[in-house]
């Protein structure tokens, strides 16, 4: 073991008494990295061991390792000149890459939020979400088709094309009183409201695909940035008109009376006391309620608005219900939809 040359020269210094002639060997150290280091005098003695060569001169030791154990040389990084700023740019640059799809999603979509909070009405462009992994084109494959019809199959038979029309009708009372004429008659205004039948899934058999009533037709396909484009056409029976009586109403808050007439017996003590015409409400409108029904199923002014409602109705609720939103729903648009009307088919 050989003391630093660093010791402090206090402890280097002989201890009083002692001669000033060296006792030992000087010996020369050689670090590992080729510094010469001057170690002290080594004690003569047999404990020290020959330390001085044959031709008597200073010896040399190296030190083949650092003390503490052996010291590898450090390896340089991968890319060290390039600054780490620059580095994170390229690697946040290429997960948005692979990402893109993921980040046009949620960058469209709170964009989309921030003009929702303030108030601003701006059309974006229509991305939707997926992994690099999920092919963008998954869609284009997709039979639209019976999906579509899936939708409409669901529907029952909503009553549409609500109409009201104003009618006039007499209410008349008479009794014989011997050979006197007793009678009272009195004639109202009424306003009625009548809906026609659609009948959006007249069966399976009516979808048949050569019958040709469902019509789907892809004209384009699904991309990336741009949905698809599709048109639809559809058969469906004609309206039904009212049904029954009760598929008509009276609006009480606009019916009124307009004008009476009675015999020239009344009023009198005679026939008057024996008509008493205070008509009664649900004689009334059961009469007007006739009355309407009649005008809904066979007068020409009523039927023809009523069953015209029926059918703009029936395209806005098809439309805007189930074949824009189905379709929507697989990266499609609606570039044309029709309806057309034909005769329903026959009972039995």
């Amino acid at each position: 073991m050989f003391r630093s040359q660093h010791q402090p020269a206090s402890k280097r210094r002989s201890a009083p008494g002692a001669t000033s002639q060296p006792t030992g060997q000087l010996v020369t150290v050689r670090l590992p990295d080729g510094r010469l280091v001057q170690g002290e005098r080594l004690a003569e003695g047999p404990a020290a061991g020959s330390t001085r060569g044959a031709s008597g001169h200073q010896q040399t030791l190296v030190l083949m390792t650092p003390p503490g154990g052996p010291r590898y040389p450090r390896r340089r990084r991968l890319f060290h000149f390039i600054p780490r700023w620059l580095r994170w740019t390229a690697v946040i640059v290429l997960v948005g890459v692979i990402f893109r799809r993921a980040v046009a999603w949620a960058v469209l979509a709170a964009l989309s939020g921030a003009l929702h909070l303030f108030g601003a009405s701006l059309h974006l462009p229509h991305v939707t979400f997926g992994w690099p992994w999920s092919s963008s084109t998954a869609t284009a494959t997709t039979d639209v088709g019976p999906l579509v019809l899936q939708k409409i199959e669901g529907v029952d038979k909503p009553a549409l094309g609500t109409t009201t029309f104003n009618f006039l009708f007499t209410h008349s009372v008479s009794k014989p009183m011997g050979i006197l004429p007793c009678w009272y008659s009195a004639t109202f205004y009424a306003v009625g409201r009548a809906s026609a039948t659609v009948d959006l899934n007249p069966g399976p058999s009516w979808w048949k695909p050569s019958t040709g009533h469902y019509v789907l037709r892809v004209l384009s396909k699904p991309t990336a940035s741009t949905p698809g484009s599709v048109s639809v056409a559809l058969a469906l029976p004609l309206p039904q008109l009212p049904q029954s009586v009760h598929d008509v109403s009276i609006d009480n808050t606009l019916s009124k009376p307009v004008s009476s007439d009675h015999s020239w017996t009344y009023p009198g003590l005679a026939c008057g006391v024996l008509l008493k015409p205070q008509f009664s409400q649900s004689v009334l409108y059961a009469q007007a309620q006739s009355v309407a029904f009649k005008q809904a199923t066979t007068l020409k002014s009523v039927t023809q608005p009523l069953i015209a409602a029926a059918e703009r109705q029936a395209d806005t609720i098809i439309d805007g219900n189930f074949i824009t939103p189905t379709l929507a729903a697989l990266n499609y648009k609606v570039s044309q939809f029709t309806i057309h009307w034909v005769s329903p088919p026959a009972s039995g």
